[in-house]
């Protein structure tokens, strides 16, 4: 083994150590959720309802209905409450009636928490309440409205230290399981190197063929209009546009996971609009460059990454809208803006992944543009990028995570992470690994396919 190689295997070596050391070691902020317990009598049927927040801005997402039913008895109502949450209000009903509260408390594994509502003589009006009295030991309220509610401060220090041992333990089962993955991987690819180097080799040593290919696909493809390349940026702006008319305007949706609705869309479909772009490119770039495919000299596995790179031009355009229109919002750039950068690097590994196997096939299977198209359309949907799945779907967990298996996922939320919610990157550690994973699988199958059917190409072309 020369110098050279064994310079680059320690400096593998290294990095893989450091990185087993970061992972092992790596602990997010404890947070769980609590169980919310009332023991109530009333004197009707109806439906009480709980929102919980850090402070008096209660939102519709952060809230949870139990229908009451055993009239004149008691029945323990059992709520759930993130453990961020400082102030609960507990709404009694539409109809005016007596409630009796015999016990109010929080509840983690074995460790309970009593509570007491909060009444303020000052503002009975105000909560739609008649009267408040004691009876042995018992909170009885009379209430006057169709929307009479009581307020209470959340205390849950004590409940802090269960919460934080058993999120460690539960981290730590996270961590092995992240490295035993992580570390497997690394011994698949260091002994498959040379085979799946193959790939990689040849679009490093054409770089500057490529990158030359790109600019020239870019310039060509509206070549003959009018506007040329400006008519790039018009349809995605115009379909922005109509997606923000139709939900905001339209159907009124207002905000989305706390931000304007138009910065939530134009955040999420952004690293869409490039990968459809590309996706579509990319698998008829065999297709569209035949004369090239046909030339036995000509490095063909460099064209589906030429139509990649022609796409990323115009991407590059709608960041800088994108964060231009943050930025009038009140939503300014900070340095969590340079995560772009990894995430625009994830969609293009993504969908190059995709490329090699979707050029391939069309080769063969022309039907298969239709499909892609037709998966596009009900992707946009699927991933979501126009509503919050963990508003809409709170009571369906598993359905939650099932949608979090689509790598675009991964993607969407990191752009609206690094321009809206400044969340870091690392918040997101095993998610990342799971993308990664899939990414370099997909990419695996992809090369092998493209390798398998190129002796064919010119003969079918």
């Amino acid at each position: 083994m020369s110098n050279k190689k064994k310079f680059f295997v320690l400096v593998l070596a290294a990095v893989v150590v450091a990185l087993n050391i970061y992972i092992f070691s790596y602990r997010t902020p404890a947070s769980g959720v609590f169980g919310f317990f009332v023991e109530m009598k009333a004197d009707h049927e109806d439906v009480i309802q709980l929102y919980y927040g850090e402070n008096t801005a209660f939102q519709e997402a952060n809230s949870e209905k139990i229908a009451y039913t055993e009239v004149g008895e008691y029945q323990e109502l059992e709520f759930h409450i993130t453990s961020w949450a400082a102030m609960v209000r507990l709404d009694l009903g539409t109809d005016p009636g007596e409630y009796q509260i015999r016990k109010m408390y929080l509840q983690y594994g074995d460790t309970v928490v009593e509570l007491s509502p909060e009444i303020f003589s000052d503002s009975l009006a105000q909560q739609q309440i008649a009267s408040v009295r004691s009876e042995d030991g018992q909170t009885v309220i009379e209430t006057s409205g169709t929307d009479p509610f009581l307020a209470v401060m959340v205390d849950s220090s004590a409940l802090s230290e269960p919460l934080e041992r058993e999120a460690a333990q539960s981290q730590m089962m996270r961590n092995i399981a992240v490295l035993a993955v992580l570390d497997l991987g690394i011994l698949v690819l260091f002994l498959l190197r040379k085979k799946l180097m193959v790939l990689p080799m040849e679009l490093l040593q054409n770089r500057r063929l490529i990158l030359k290919l790109s600019v020239n696909d870019f310039k060509t493809k509206y070549a003959g209009s009018y506007l040329g390349i400006v008519w790039a940026f018009i349809q995605p702006i115009v379909t922005i546009l109509v997606y923000w008319f139709v939900f905001s305007v339209g159907l009124r949706s207002g905000n989305v996971d706390n931000y304007p609705f138009v910065l939530y869309l134009t955040t999420g479909i952004i690293p869409w609009f490039f990968f459809q772009d590309a996706l579509n490119g990319g698998t008829n770039a065999l297709l569209e460059y035949n004369y090239l495919v046909k030339k036995v000299v000509f490095k063909i596995s460099i064209l589906p990454i030429v139509k990649i790179i022609s796409a990323g031009f115009v991407h590059v355009f709608f960041v800088a809208f994108a964060l231009v229109l943050c930025s009038g919002y009140g939503y300014f750039p900070t340095p969590y803006v340079l995560q772009l950068i990894y995430y625009a690097f994830c969609g293009f590994c993504f969908v190059l992944a995709l490329v090699y196997a979707t050029s391939a096939i069309v080769v063969f299977f022309r039907d298969l543009t239709q499909i892609i198209n037709i998966l596009l359309q009900v992707g946009v949907w699927l991933t979501p990028i126009m509503w919050d799945i963990n508003s809409v779907m709170a009571d369906h967990p598993l359905v939650i995570k099932l949608f979090k298996l689509n790598p675009m996922y991964y993607i969407v939320t990191g752009y609206r992470d690094s321009m809206l919610g400044h969340v870091s990157v690392m918040a997101h550690v095993s998610w990342g690994l799971y993308f990664w994973v899939v990414t370099a699988v997909l990419f695996g199958i992809g090369a092998f396919i493209f390798k398998r059917l190129k002796p064919h190409f010119a003969d079918v072309l």
